[in-house]
């Protein structure tokens, strides 16, 4: 069909569709993630072995440690930056006040599209994130992740007593 046969109408209806989609493509949607017993029930069989390995009580997946997890990984996913205050008036400790986390608690991040095996073993490989996972004060861990729409992915774990 040629242009000129397009009536104003549909001319207009075609480019507001190609603005809406535009204006989309300039967003950072957030695709949905695996809440509640998700991601963190998957990961008891992780996590467990690596502390009962150093001697450790395993840790409980907790769904109220999960949500916190999941807030960090939707703000880190929202900015497009990995980092432990993602947005201003983020902060960790203002988060696990918010989510009733009491302290001590711990935060491990990652960016990346990887499987749980994967992820495990970048934090064991790092000393800081290695302490916060066999520190023998915690007894509850909440993971989750979010992802752009690019499908970059962003991990937090949360550890608490």
């Amino acid at each position: 069909m040629h242009p000129a046969m397009f009536s104003p109408s549909r001319r207009a209806l075609i480019l507001g569709g190609i603005a809406a989609l535009g204006a989309a493509a300039s967003c950072r949607p957030i695709l949905p993630t695996g809440e509640e017993g998700g991601v963190s029930s998957a990961a008891t069989g992780k996590i467990g072995p690596l502390r009962t390995g150093s001697g450790l009580v395993s840790l409980s997946p907790d769904a109220t440690v999960e949500k916190a997890a999941l807030q960090q990984a939707r703000l880190m996913a929202a900015s497009g930056r990995m980092e432990h205050t993602a947005l201003p008036g983020h902060d960790f400790v203002s988060r696990m006040k918010k989510n009733g986390i009491p302290a001590p608690a711990a935060e491990n991040l990652a960016r990346g599209r990887m499987d749980l095996d994967e992820l495990f073993d970048k934090w064991m490989a790092s000393e800081a994130h290695r302490r916060n996972m066999l520190d023998p004060r915690f007894a509850r861990f909440g993971l989750a992740f979010a992802e752009e729409a690019n499908e970059n992915r962003y991990w937090a774990l949360v550890l608490c007593v």
